[in-house]
């Protein structure tokens, strides 16, 4: 028998073998497998995080603090600012500018230091719920009355086993200049 017939009937016999097998699904058939789905589904780290702004008083020519709130959900953690290694994404605040209104200084909430499998050493996260306080300064020239200062979150959530892509959450921080 040539080598050319031998390699035929053994790539037939794989094409029927293959055909002959059951199909895999891959359907839940139980809540349980449901949930676990479900679970594996969330991989962003904008799914876990929620960030509200508290309503701040400001007067004209002077300072006072914004109080940015992140909530972080059960199970899961964020990297602290500054984060234990480079390589991690830090928690990080950013405040749009506007006339009238600068930022004087950022305050992150000190980190929770937990040791977690996929790391060597342990991790500076913060969880469950935080506070970021954004100093401003109202200038004498700024527009008395209501407005918003639009900002961005960064963020990079984890659970015990994995850490997920970094993303951005909007913030709207409501101030009442006086």
């Amino acid at each position: 028998m040539s080598i050319q017939k031998v390699l035929s009937a053994i790539l037939l016999l794989g094409i029927c073998c293959s055909c002959s097998q059951k199909k895999e699904t891959n359907a839940p058939t139980n809540a349980a497998t449901n949930e676990t789905a479900a679970t594996q589904e969330t991989r962003r780290s904008v799914d876990v995080v929620k960030v509200a702004a508290i309503p701040a008083d400001i007067s004209r020519n002077e300072s006072a603090d914004a109080i940015v709130r992140v909530t972080v959900q059960n199970g899961y953690h964020i990297n602290a600012n500054p984060p234990t290694f480079s390589y991690l994404k830090a928690t990080e605040l950013t405040v749009a500018q506007v006339p009238g209104i600068s930022v004087s200084f950022l305050v992150y909430p000190d980190a929770i230091t937990k040791k977690f499998p996929f790391a060597e050493k342990p991790l500076a996260v913060y969880e469950g719920t935080t506070e970021i306080k954004v100093r401003l300064r109202a200038d004498k020239s700024s527009t008395a009355g209501t407005q918003n200062l639009s900002g961005t979150l960064r963020v990079q959530a984890c659970d015990d086993q994995v850490c997920y892509a970094p993303g951005t959450l909007d913030v709207s921080i409501p101030l009442n200049i006086k």
